[in-house]
């Protein structure tokens, strides 16, 4: 079992798939009840244009428990995208956060007092419907387990190594 206020305001990211249909996700864990839980639900409230936060549904009338809010890092403008970030990383979302209960990385008599904030990362020029739900699975996964992992000493290392030859594909310089 997860000590849930340990779990409180765990945070994890991780990153699958190739651009353009790729996935890149952050988790906040919450506990049932506190600030974090509650700074999570407002995401549903505060919709912004492109931005539609979702209760992270396999299908209608088929939320994941634990309940998962999703927002999209990515303006949704164009209707491509929209269906990609709505339909193929929710669904994709879904799944990663129901294997996470299947594996018992979250025990599933816990997951009704566990909220987890998703923020996805979908590419605007993204085609592929099925590498999108692919990657935001298995992202979503690997974020989970980041977040419970905390901060091991020897990660905590290997970032502080890779510092000075960090890249990223939205940094052009040497």
């Amino acid at each position: 079992m997860l000590d849930l206020d340990w779990l409180d305001g765990r945070i994890g990211e991780a990153w699958s798939g190739a651009v353009p249909d790729g996935s890149h996700i952050n988790v906040v864990l919450a506990k049932r009840g506190s600030p974090t839980a509650a700074a999570a639900v407002t995401a549903l409230a505060v919709p912004t244009r492109g931005h539609a936060p979702v209760a992270v549904c396999l299908g209608a009338g088929n939320m994941v428990r634990p309940a998962t809010i999703m927002t999209n890092k990515a303006t949704a403008e164009m209707e491509l995208h929209q269906r990609i970030t709505w339909g193929a990383a929710q669904l994709g979302i879904g799944a990663g956060v129901m294997d996470t209960v299947d594996d018992g990385t979250i025990p599933a008599e816990q997951a009704g007092e566990i909220v987890i904030l998703v923020a996805a990362w979908v590419d605007p020029a993204a085609t592929d419907e099925v590498r999108v739900r692919r990657a935001s699975r298995d992202a979503t996964v690997r974020a989970i387990r980041d977040a419970l992992a905390g901060a091991p000493v020897e990660r905590v290392r290997e970032l502080a190594e890779l510092r000075e030859a960090a890249t990223n594909a939205f940094y052009g310089a040497g």
